[in-house]
């Protein structure tokens, strides 16, 4: 399975860094993973409607120039389906026996993602009703994404 995060923004925080850095190795025996960040727009202190659509739509279209068309898009959202970590696994592996093998997990910036790269989704989940930064999430996706392996593979993982 081939497996791309892409989302808006850079990573400064070396402690994110060393956690992405963490699960990238564990899950290189799971599946082919890849990391593409987009450049984020400056945002000031209290934007208007127009302004947050207007910063979504650009990063949004930054964001569909790096899906290929024969990537199954997943996006992460608040309003997406809320899933358990067994759901989350159970569809993970079940896209292989759908035809799917090339997924693309997107995570939008901090103003959240365009209403084009909402609808181009296959499908949109949750982890939370909760707002995480941005950064955060990629970890947390990551995560979610070898805990999926390991309960696939029923191996032992911490609870």
């Amino acid at each position: 399975m081939n497996l791309t995060i892409l989302s808006v923004g850079k990573i400064k925080e070396k402690y994110l860094q060393e956690a992405l850095g963490e699960y990238q190795k564990r899950l290189g025996s799971y599946c082919s993973l890849t990391m593409i960040e987009v450049k984020d727009e400056k945002t000031k202190e209290n934007p208007s409607d127009r302004e947050i659509a207007m910063i979504q739509n650009v990063e949004g279209e930054r964001i569909l120039g790096k899906i290929k068309p024969s990537q199954w898009i997943i996006t992460l959202e608040i309003d997406g389906e809320a899933v358990s970590s067994e759901d989350f696994a159970r569809q993970l592996g079940d896209y292989p026996h759908q035809g799917v093998s090339d997924l693309v997990f997107v995570i939008g910036g901090s103003l959240g993602l365009s209403k084009a790269v909402k609808q181009a989704a296959m499908k949109r989940i949750s982890f939370s009703r909760m707002t995480f930064p941005h950064q955060l999430m990629r970890v947390i996706l990551l995560e979610q994404i070898y805990r999926a392996y390991r309960i696939l593979r029923r191996e032992p993982y911490h609870k």
